[in-house]
């Protein structure tokens, strides 16, 4: 049983040397003229102003949440959206009850960015 996974194991090693080998490869080849300009912090287009230590507001945590739960709960619509087409020839009963399934989803979804709007979520 172990002797299947014999490929895989391979694969990472060789994946895991390859990863190694290139990081080694540009750190030994790569341009060595270091400056103040090259080695001070960028972030999205700004120059850094303060610390880096400065807090960050709850609320800016609390949209980035918002942000990745309907963003993964999108990604459920994309397998059903590909597949209603072969739910309604196939069966359109099943049609229709998977998009209720998907419409009660829908509907849950957006209460819960109503919800969201009406506290104030989504306000800086």
């Amino acid at each position: 049983m172990l002797a299947s996974f014999i490929p895989l194991f391979l694969q990472i090693l060789m994946a895991a040397g390859l990863a190694y080998t290139l990081l080694i490869a540009a750190k030994k080849l790569g341009p060595k003229r270091p400056n103040a300009v090259k080695t001070m912090a960028y972030e999205s287009g700004m120059d850094p102003v303060g610390t880096a230590r400065d807090r960050y507001s709850v609320k800016f945590y609390l949209v980035a949440m918002i942000f990745i739960v309907f963003d993964v709960e999108v990604v459920f619509l994309y397998p059903w959206a590909v597949t209603f087409r072969e739910f309604l020839t196939r069966s359109p009963q099943l049609g229709l009850f998977v998009l209720g399934v998907v419409g009660v989803f829908l509907a849950v979804l957006t209460l819960g960015l109503v919800y969201d709007i009406k506290k104030g979520g989504l306000e800086f």
